[in-house]
């Protein structure tokens, strides 16, 4: 995310700053920070991305600032998640591909997806299927997220790297899924048609 597409007052940006640099400085001090992002500088929708919040750029950020990498990292955003409300849990999932791509996050951060794909909160499932994910999932892994999305509501759309990673198997499962709808005399949501039908010469 460029740096302009955040827009907060002076206060937020001060806060910004300190904070930033008092992870780096202080690893732990994160602990304590991360919760308060939203009252230092504000929830409201990233300019030109909606889906973003700003609470969740500044919290993508703090963990940025972080001097750690792989093992170490993916257990200090998992204490950050796991002890987190929802939104900050939001934010750790929505982190994970720029933590990978930036702090060689690597496969420490999987934990944190499991857990989130353990849930039946969309917020969370839409979050844990981003770029991470597709990145690092094992294929049962990713078949079972995507179901997942289908059992809970949330659109194939949001599910980063589907066709890509959409093999034999997986459509197998989603043709049964929709056949069993079918025979319940349950809707389906169209984007689950869609996958099987683009895919069916698989």
């Amino acid at each position: 995310m460029e740096p302009d597409d955040l827009v907060m007052d002076a206060k937020g940006w001060a806060w910004l700053a300190y904070a930033t640099a008092h992870c780096a400085a202080d690893p732990a001090a994160i602990g304590a920070l991360f919760p308060t992002a939203g009252r230092a500088c504000g929830r409201e929708p990233v300019s030109g991305r909606p889906e973003w919040s700003v609470d969740q750029e500044v919290r993508v950020r703090l963990m940025l600032a972080l001097p750690l990498t792989g093992a170490g990292l993916g257990a200090a955003v998992f204490d950050l998640y796991r002890y987190g409300d929802a939104a900050e849990r939001v934010a750790v999932l929505r982190g994970l591909a720029r933590l990978d791509a930036e702090r060689a996050l690597g496969d420490a951060g999987l934990p944190i997806v499991h857990d989130a794909l353990r849930t039946n909160d969309a917020r969370l499932i839409t979050a844990a299927v981003g770029p991470y994910a597709a990145a690092h999932l094992d294929d049962d892994a990713y078949r079972q997220a995507v179901l997942k999305c289908a059992f809970t509501g949330v659109p194939l759309t949001r599910v980063a790297g589907l066709a890509r990673r959409a093999d034999r198997e997986l459509i197998r499962m989603l043709t049964d899924y929709t056949h069993e709808r079918r025979v319940a005399g349950r809707d389906i949501a169209p984007d689950i048609v869609h996958v099987v039908e683009q895919n069916g010469h698989l």
